[in-house]
């Protein structure tokens, strides 16, 4: 054991830890096993994986007809340069387009969320010049690359501002963050202002070439707008002749019940960019995928944009199996049941603790959002607090999961509830039970009220 640990610690030493100090990055966990919604660690210790990884591992681990595919590609074909195709891109492509809208049919293959936001990014400008600038939002996050952190509004763009790499033109409006309305507003009096304030913004800024979104927040809340917010997006995108692109990086693949979430509000983005799901994390694919009106427009002109592993085919080789096994496994109605029974023990776990203010989802997609004070609505930390050294609360309660034998990814104000989509009953419950004790660490320093913990996505049952 010792020895194993010096050679985690070696290998610390000689690697980049993401997203922090380095001096947090000292002895990584060293996992060595997975199956099913259960990862093991060198000491044999089983963990249940609450987050799928970082949202993507949607089928579990070690799906039989998953890895039997990529195993036959790797033995026929890893690679070839991409001005070649292959037979499996082929298969891909006809798997794609059996679960996109039929509007969006011409897809770039690569191999990450970011790289398919960036290539996004390069559409909508070219194909809107003079116009170029693009709209986000706070509590976004869109990729790692100079482009995607531009239009990303969480705390990591600071940094890359900081080191002076990020494009210009972009603009950030606010969030559908109903639990802090940044209108001082309630819905449905509220008359879905921030969606309707995207209107001044496009009059105001001009030029204005894209609004991107994520359908559903993904790391920076799982916040679910109401059934109008995408609609009036929409109509105020068409009447200024502004692309909407919607990232499913997260959010796509069925994680929220359906294969995109942007369905639930039935609007049509003139772009979807989505990865993860797309193989289950087996393989690093990513699809960017537009309209017709925008694949028309490169007939003529140059589409300057691609990468060494665009269209790889062992990359590739994910996604029909993948999407065969998304859809079988959606017949079989568990993931529905499972999101009801994790909709209802999510509520119950906020009625039980008084440091859950709000709970927000949908499908196998939630938050809780932890806070010192239900009826001020004071958080433990807020974005600064992120990078700045200090130990989060929702660190100390994912902590203590991990250490009773469950995964749950923080962020600095929530807990990201995001199981695979094969998780059964009984393993939420096994879940929800170790998490039950673990929140008891908040609820020590959490103010006693009698204000209820909000249920603010209630009204997604009506999308």
């Amino acid at each position: 054991m010792t020895d194993i640990t010096e050679r985690i610690k070696e290998l610390a030493g000689h690697t980049y830890g993401l997203w922090g100090r380095q001096n947090a990055w000292k002895t990584p966990l060293l996992i060595t096993d997975a199956e099913g919604v259960y990862f093991i660690d060198h000491t044999g210790k089983r963990y249940l994986d609450f987050s799928s990884q970082l949202m993507c591992s949607n089928l579990g681990h070690k799906n039989k007809v998953v890895i039997e595919a990529i195993i036959r590609q790797a033995e026929k074909l890893p690679y070839v340069v991409p001005v070649f195709v292959t037979e499996i891109l082929l298969e891909a492509v006809d798997a794609l387009r059996s679960v996109f809208p039929p509007e969006l049919s011409k897809f770039l293959l690569t191999n990450s969320g970011a790289a398919a936001n960036e290539a996004a990014l390069k559409m909508v400008r070219q194909f809107q010049f003079p116009s170029y600038k693009v709209i986000s939002r706070y509590h976004s996050y869109h990729g790692a690359t100079a482009g995607c952190q531009a239009f990303t509004g969480d705390p990591r763009r600071w940094y890359s501002e900081l080191a002076r790499t990020v494009v210009d033109g972009v603009v950030f409006a606010p969030d559908c963050y109903c639990y802090r309305c940044p209108f001082g507003s309630a819905y449905p009096e509220c008359n879905v202002q921030c969606a309707r304030y995207l209107d001044y913004v496009i009059r105001e800024e001009g030029n204005v070439a894209a609004v991107i979104v994520e359908p559903v927040v993904g790391t920076n809340g799982r916040m679910v707008p109401p059934p109008e917010y995408y609609p009036i997006l929409r109509q105020i995108c068409d009447q200024h002749n502004v692309l909407l692109i919607s990232d499913e990086v997260m959010s796509g693949f069925f994680r929220t019940g359906k294969a995109f979430a942007i369905e639930h509000w039935n609007v049509l983005p003139d772009i979807i960019t989505t990865a993860k799901g797309a193989s289950a994390a087996y393989t690093p694919v990513a699809i960017t995928a537009t309209t017709e009106k925008i694949a028309d427009f490169f007939e003529e002109e140059v589409f300057s944009h691609g990468h060494t592993f665009s269209y790889h085919a062992l990359t590739a080789a994910g996604i029909p199996a993948a999407v065969s096994e998304h859809v079988k496994l959606m017949a079989t109605g568990l993931p529905q049941k499972a999101s009801e029974h994790l909709r209802t023990g999510l509520y119950a776990l906020a009625d039980r603790h008084i440091c859950i203010g709000d709970v927000r989802g949908i499908g196998h997609f939630w938050a809780l959002e932890i806070v010192k004070n239900r009826t001020t609505r004071e958080p433990f930390d807020t974005k600064a607090h992120k990078f700045s050294g200090k130990t989060l609360m929702t660190s100390r309660i994912s902590g203590d999961a991990m250490q009773n034998g469950l995964y749950v990814s923080p962020w600095y104000d929530t807990l990201i509830i995001s199981p695979p989509l094969i998780i059964t009953l009984e393993q939420i419950d096994e879940a929800i039970a170790i998490l039950d004790k673990s929140l008891k660490i908040a609820d020590k320093e959490a103010v006693e009220t009698d204000v209820a913990a909000c249920r603010s996505c209630e009204y997604a049952g009506s999308l």
